[in-house]
């Protein structure tokens, strides 16, 4: 974990910087705090929060909740913590508000794609693309009962919890700060971000919209973000090339391949980063014509932005209606 000096605010509050690795990336929290606040004791718990998401969550640790769910027989129960069986539950829920659109249920698609554990990483060129094989959807091979905060499999399905997590991990800091009584701050995993109340001199957080360009870190534009999270899902950071061909690290569970549609990137903002998250993978996945439909239905804040020849070209929603 790294920290910078704080700065004095002329409000009396000081500006403190923290960041530190967390699922393969790194988590950042900036926030305005008293004077003689505990910026150690806050740092540490940041990083426990994080890291605790990433010891249940995280398919790279052959110990964690997750792989230990992933190889669980069928119809054999597993009791689980809160935070995982709340994450499980919100994304059968988005599943099936998204059509099947998203679905935690791709771990076999992403390990045989290359972007799962003990795999080729993202980037790497594969000669061939791999065969198609059965696909069970969560939705139908998982059972979850909160009551008894356990889950089980009905079926031989392999889950994937990355268009998620991170977005919960995101949530968890916030409700660290939180915890501590902090009332502005802007925190993050990546590029899913959270942001509460206003800087001290009255400004809303800014947060850049990365342009979605392979091989280059660009800013498009900026949005100005507080009390709500903000997440990006697109084809353009994690990706393998199939004989020149670029396939994306997200996964269509309608078809069973990665997605290829006219979409570059999709931005979802919303009151829970857990919700933007996987809101952001589903409308990828959707498409500029379904995608779009969906998240006007649902009066939903998202940036589309679609390939258009060597640019792009934007499809920005408000409350569900098309801005001009």
């Amino acid at each position: 974990m790294s920290s910078e000096t704080p700065a004095l605010c002329t409000s009396g509050l000081q500006r403190h910087s923290l960041n530190g690795q967390t699922m393969g990336t790194r988590y950042s929290a900036i926030f305005f705090a008293p004077v003689d606040f505990d910026a150690p004791a806050i740092g540490a718990a940041l990083f426990a929060a994080v890291d605790r998401v990433d010891q249940q969550m995280s398919t790279w640790k052959p110990d964690s909740n997750l792989s230990r769910l992933n190889a669980l027989p069928e119809q054999q129960w597993l009791t689980l913590p809160e935070e995982i069986m709340t994450v499980l539950a919100t994304a059968l829920h988005i599943g099936q508000q998204s059509r099947g659109a998203f679905d935690i249920g791709v771990g076999g698609l992403v390990n045989a794609w290359g972007f799962g554990p003990g795999a080729s990483q993202a980037g790497a060129q594969q000669t061939s693309a791999p065969e198609q094989r059965p696909h069970h959807p969560a939705l139908d091979g998982l059972e979850v009962d909160r009551a008894g905060n356990r889950v089980r499999k009905r079926l031989p399905v392999t889950l994937d919890l990355s268009g998620i997590a991170k977005g919960y991990g995101v949530d968890a800091l916030a409700k660290c700060l939180d915890g501590f009584g902090i009332t502005r701050y802007l925190v993050g995993i990546d590029g899913e971000m959270r942001a509460k109340g206003l800087k001290p001199d009255g400004q809303a957080w800014a947060v850049a919209i990365e342009k979605p360009v392979r091989h280059l870190r660009e800013v498009m534009g900026v949005m100005e973000l507080t009390d709500a999270a903000i997440a990006t899902s697109g084809d353009y950071r994690h990706w393998v090339e199939v004989q020149g061909q670029p396939y994306s690290h997200t996964m269509n569970p309608l078809n069973g391949q990665p997605v290829r549609n006219r979409l570059a990137a999709v931005t979802v903002v919303m009151p829970s980063c857990m919700l933007a998250d996987a809101w952001a993978t589903a409308l990828l996945v959707l498409g500029e014509t379904d995608g779009v439909a969906l998240a006007q239905k649902r009066g939903m804040d998202a940036l589309f932005v679609l390939h258009n020849g060597d640019g792009f070209e934007e499809i920005s929603l408000v409350s569900g209606q098309r801005q001009a």
